[in-house]
């Protein structure tokens, strides 16, 4: 049984990491804050570093994967304007926690990781969080999942050179893709949203940097054929 003291503990550590790291980034979407308090980031950390689950660091997963700042999580979730009716893939599925973040605001999530060990260990994650709308999959995400495209939102969990072409056609006219691309310590986040060609033909691309952040990079590298920033 948790003792009442480190409840209030883990509750006043949840309130301070909104109160002083989700809101001083501009994050002002009462939904994207509120998820802070419902999706419970401690579920999603190793037990090593449970001590860090609320604090300004990217916590480590193993396998030289972190989890992102809790400031660029809500950050990346307010740039995509989460519907609850969308389809979402999410690339880079880590510990589950953005998945979880996601499903909480989407009719499902299917998230991609390419590291065997922390699929099992993000499926866990999500059992254990009472997750049910998250399908998580083993492989080279940067493929896409072309046998549920077209999507609604595609975030990608991680920084990346380019955005592979075959990944921008598996996004729906007004979808939105969240990528942080460019070189460390000052890489640009930014929300790519398909748009309707000229008289409806075809599909475009617009591209918007929404703030400076530092990310690790996703393996494994993208395919050749990508979208030049």
């Amino acid at each position: 049984m948790t003792h009442p003291a480190a409840f209030m503990n883990v509750e006043k550590a949840r309130f301070n990491m909104v109160e002083q790291q989700v809101r001083p980034a501009g994050v002002l979407n009462a939904d994207v804050v509120e998820l802070f308090s419902v999706v419970k980031r401690e579920c999603f950390v190793p037990a090593a570093y449970a001590g860090l689950a609320f604090a300004d660091t990217e916590v480590p997963l193993g396998h030289g994967a972190r989890m992102f700042l809790p400031s660029v999580e809500a950050q990346s979730l307010q740039a995509v304007a989460m519907r609850r009716h969308e389809r979402v893939l999410e690339i880079g599925t880590g510990s589950g926690f953005m998945a979880a973040l996601l499903g909480a605001h989407a009719e499902h999530v299917w998230s991609i990781e390419i590291v065997p060990e922390l699929v099992a260990q993000a499926k866990q994650n999500l059992r254990n969080a009472g997750v049910t709308n998250v399908t998580v999959e083993q492989g080279n995400g940067l493929a896409g999942l072309a046998q549920q495209a077209p999507f609604d939102v595609i975030m990608i969990s991680g920084a990346v050179d380019a955005v592979p072409q075959l990944l921008l056609d598996q996004l729906k006219v007004g979808g939105r893709l969240f990528v942080i691309t460019g070189d460390a310590p000052a890489m640009q986040a930014k929300v790519l949203t398909c748009v309707a060609g000229a008289n409806g033909m075809g599909k475009s691309v617009r591209s918007e940097t929404i703030f400076e952040t530092d990310a690790d990079a996703l393996v494994p590298l993208e395919p050749e054929a990508h979208f030049v920033f």
